[in-house]
């Protein structure tokens, strides 16, 4: 069976009447899940130039915000860059969402790489160290989610004596995604991932950054626990999903992330997805 998670949305204040209507739209035609990117500043990127890339919302607000606006779907980010912000204030503001929301949270893993946003709302790093922050900061962010006390000491990040309470809803916590491509943020993903998604990075193969997700995961002792997700980040041509569907599903796949153009047809495009393709992969 295939979970379908609605992707595309972006987190900019001009395109938020897309992003609001399209995920309820989603909820009520039976998506599992909604993701948004988690970003303040995207500057001017090789795959996209928009004058207002840096008004944005705020993105797990915004979250809050839509969870409140709909009944059964899943939302969260792909992904959020833990270096950013201070892993236990993190860790709360998750928590505080999923248990609003009745556990309807997912929590996207990354390390960043928007320098431009960290220059102005945090401090930018080597890649080498912003992924160290966030092996680190994940570690003290799931000891927050499932301890009564937390005593952590690490280069990067401090706690003495941090209660986190209420916990998360979900058990042991709310499902974590990654989608990221280097190595060590792939061990991560099978060392703490519930949601792997790998889409066609250039100059790297699929199968084997599969590969080194399955070893991380089966050294941990968490074959069982990852699943990967197909689909792709840009939008797609509505005729083009069901092949592409089939595709994941044929690799194993139990997640598909559809994306679609942000435009007034948006919430048609998504009910139109869900009555010709989801019926047939559940």
């Amino acid at each position: 069976m295939m979970k379908f998670i609605l992707g595309g949305l972006g987190n900019w204040y001009n395109d938020f009447v897309f992003t609001e209507e399209a995920v309820i739209a989603a909820d009520k035609s039976g998506f599992d899940g909604a993701i948004l990117p988690d970003h303040y500043m995207w500057g001017k990127l090789p795959w996209h130039d928009r004058p207002d890339s840096n008004r944005t919302l705020e993105t797990w607000i915004t979250i809050t915000h839509l969870l409140a606006k709909t009944e059964k779907i899943k939302i969260g980010t792909l992904v959020t860059p833990i270096p950013f912000r201070p892993p236990g204030i993190l860790a709360k503001m998750v928590s505080t969402a999923d248990n609003l929301s009745g556990g309807r949270t997912m929590f996207g893993a990354g390390a960043g790489w928007s320098q431009i946003e960290f220059e102005g709302y945090s401090e930018w790093s080597s890649p080498k160290v912003r992924v160290d922050k966030t092996y680190e900061g994940l570690d003290l962010i799931t000891q927050l989610w499932t301890k009564d006390k937390v005593d952590f000491e690490g280069k990067y990040y401090q706690a003495k004596g941090a209660v986190l309470d209420p916990k998360p809803l979900q058990k042991p916590y709310p499902k974590i995604i990654f989608g990221s491509q280097g190595t060590r943020m792939l061990k991560l993903a099978g060392q703490y991932g519930n949601i792997c998604f790998l889409p066609p990075w250039p100059g790297k193969n699929p199968e084997d950054m599969k590969q080194i997700v399955k070893e991380s995961a089966k050294l941990h002792n968490r074959t069982n626990e990852v699943t990967f997700m197909g689909g792709e980040m840009g939008p797609t041509d509505t005729g083009e999903y069901k092949t592409k569907v089939e595709k994941a599903a044929d690799s194993g796949a139990g997640y598909f992330l559809a994306s679609f153009q942000r435009t007034k047809n948006l919430t048609d495009t998504i009910k139109q997805f869900a009555e010709e393709i989801i019926p047939s992969f559940k």
